[in-house]
């Protein structure tokens, strides 16, 4: 499983080095606390909702801790035009001559609110089913579908503002 967990915290997080923390912590945790599986659904599925929920928490504490400095990078001093770049990264997943296609889109996703971003990525990039993804969510199947229909419009307004 440990490709699995690397590659959903890397779609999550967008950083090599995060994503391998993420992981370690994530197996960290997992044979903390395996005597609390109780085999009510995959193993897989246990270790998703893991990866995604350490994935999130690491976003979110970055979030506060570094709200003002990442809102003047994203702003510039003057607080009119936008300056900040995503760094770039690597997926093992992409091929080189896909990897400019697939930085604009993981640059895209990255704009998502959390809750699209981590369907969006379970779903096309991890190729889990939107049942899979409820249960690793933690949500109902039409939520998933919704939040998957709401990503790929936000997606497009996105990409399509890049392109003009």
């Amino acid at each position: 499983y440990q490709d699995r967990v690397y590659n959903t915290a890397i779609g999550i997080v967008q950083n090599a080095e995060d994503a391998e923390d993420v992981a370690q912590e994530v197996f960290i945790q997992v044979y903390r606390s395996i005597h609390s599986f109780k085999g009510e659904s995959k193993l897989s599925t246990w270790l998703y909702r893991i990866a995604t929920t350490r994935s999130l928490d690491l976003l979110r504490s970055r979030k506060s801790k570094k709200r003002f400095g990442f809102l003047q990078r994203l702003f510039g001093e003057d607080g009119n035009e936008p300056v900040y770049d995503l760094p770039d990264f690597y997926h093992p997943g992409i091929a080189l001559d896909q990897k400019e296609n697939a930085a604009r889109l993981y640059k895209a996703i990255a704009q998502l609110p959390d809750n699209q971003k981590t369907a969006f990525t379970l779903h096309k990039i991890e190729d889990l089913s939107y049942q899979e993804v409820s249960e690793v969510m933690q949500t109902s199947l039409s939520a998933v579908e919704s939040l998957m229909h709401r990503a790929k419009q936000n997606l497009k307004k996105i990409l399509e503002k890049e392109v003009e």
